[in-house]
Parts: C-alpha cells; structure tokens; sequence
C-alpha cells in the first residue's frame, strides 16, 4: 500500500541531493572534465551502495527480470543523465541547467499514466504546471545571456530532463516486481560506472588530459549528494505514485538557488525571484493536497 507521507519526506530529501550536487560541481569542473569527473562520481555513488547491499539485499529474493530493467536504465540514467549535466553546467551555469531539468516532471508524469494507469487530477496537472514556470521564471534573467547561435545548447539539459522523468515511470515497474530500492541502484549505477568509465578511457577522452586530486574529491562529493539523492527518489517511487513524486523533486532548482546565492554569489533577490518562488511552492502544495 503506497505511504504517501513517506513518499513525499523522501522527494523533498532526494531535492536536496540533487540541488547540493548541482552546486559542488561547478567547483569540481574548475579542475577536471566533465567525462573524467563522471567516472569519478558515478563510481563513489556505485561503491557507497555496494557498501549497503550486503545489509539489504537478500539473493533469495533477486528478481531477473527486474534486474535486467534496472540494468537497461543504467545505460541512460544516471550514465547519459550525468554526462548531460555536468556538460550543461560547464557551458550553462547550474541555475540554467537546472531550471532546464526542472520540466523533467513533463516527461514522467504522460508514460505514468500510460504504463501504470496512475490518475492526475486537474489541481495536480495545475500543480505541475505552476512548479514548471516556477522553475523557468526563477532564471528567466539568465535567459538573456544566450545568443540565438547558442540556444543548441538548451538541449543538453533538455535532453536529460527527458531521459529521468522517463525513467521514473520505468524505475517503478520494476520495484512493484523487486521492492528493493538499493537493490535497483546498486544494478543500476554499476551498469552506469562501468559506461562512464570505458568514456572516460577512449583514446582522445578525458583520461588524457590532466587529473587534479581537487577534482576527483569534489566530484566524490557531487557523487555522494546525487547517490543519496537517487537512492532516496527510488524509495520515494516505491512508496507513492509518480505523479505525486516527480514533481516534488522537480522543485531541486530552488535548493541550487539557495546555495548559489550562499557560495556562488550570483543571485540577487528581486520580484521576478519572489514570484518564481511563490509559483514553485503554490504548485508544490497543489500536488501535495490534491
């Protein structure tokens, strides 16, 4: 029976993850690449569940073909995900790009209804809709740095809004068969550290250039925030619906605001920001009392 309470303590925890590690790599770029520093993070992601799998993980319980679907997503998500991001970041800034991810919830929400027969109601599609603009206005003035020659590169984190609201829907058929949400990160980030790891090793890639110990640890630290905020969305989906979740964790770019205006020093608080913040949040408690 989905427990919706824990369902939504667990998208709030996952937006923290995922708006913290936004942040912790814009200064892990200032030394390595972004093929060499996702090697790097999906691998101490990886390695911190393993290091959990033997506690939670029973073999008598493994469901193959589960397995193999959580497999199939490691090869996009956080693989493809990761290299998308962190490429958008070192071009975009963290704020674009993660307003950009912020439709994400556009992508999950159509194949749940379709694959898992979830019902959205009006207020809830209402809900999305106000967390998407939310998103989107709390940049718009980053909006004008970019020239129509470099509008190309909006489909970099684009492209990785759709491949993880997609895969969340896909994420959920296969906990209803194997309700082990470590289990499904440790198939799939190790299906993902090994991709990751072979880019960053071709002739030409990032191997080549040159490591920075700085950046391997900030990258170990962006690893960490995306591993716990990954194992915490897959909980979140076990436990409640996707059109209930994916939204929530959608709202990330606020905690990314909130730390770039700390560390990065780039935000300043205006009406446009106001407003953006007023529509994210009226959006969130739409989908949460719907």
């Amino acid at each position: 029976m989905p427990d919706s309470p824990l369902a939504v303590s667990l998208a709030l925890l996952s937006t923290l993850g995922f708006g913290a590690a936004f942040v912790l790599t814009q200064f892990a770029l200032r030394f390595i690449p972004p093929r060499l520093g996702g090697a790097f993070s999906i691998s101490t992601s990886t390695l911190l569940f393993w290091c959990l799998a033997p506690f939670s993980i029973d073999p008598a319980e493994v469901d193959l073909s589960a397995a193999a679907l959580f497999a199939v997503i490691g090869l996009f998500f956080p693989a493809a995900v990761t290299l998308l991001n962190f490429e958008s970041n070192r071009l975009m800034g963290p704020n674009i790009a993660g307003a950009v991810g912020g439709v994400a919830p556009v992508f999950a929400v159509v194949p749940a209804v379709m694959l898992l027969g979830e019902h959205l109601r009006f207020a809830q599609l209402f809900g999305i809709a106000a967390i998407v603009a939310g998103v989107v206005l709390m940049y718009a003035g980053q909006w004008q740095a970019f020239s129509a020659r470099g509008a190309w590169l909006l489909v970099l984190p684009l492209g990785a809004a759709a491949i993880r609201g997609f895969v969340q829907p896909v994420v959920k058929l296969g906990l209803e068969r194997w309700p082990n949400p470590i289990a499904a990160v440790v198939v799939s980030y190790t299906v993902s550290a090994a991709v990751l790891i072979l880019a960053a090793l071709v002739p030409g890639g990032a191997a080549e250039q040159r490591f920075d110990c700085r950046g391997a640890l900030w990258f170990a630290a962006v690893g960490l925030c995306n591993g716990c905020a990954v194992l915490a969305m897959y909980a979140a989906l076990g436990r409640g619906p996707v059109t209930l979740v994916s939204p929530l964790i959608a709202t990330y770019p606020l905690v990314t605001l909130l730390l770039s205006f700390q560390f990065l020093k780039r935000e300043r608080v205006d009406l446009r920001l106001v407003a953006a913040v007023a529509a994210t949040v009226g959006g969130v408690v739409l989908v949460l009392v719907a």
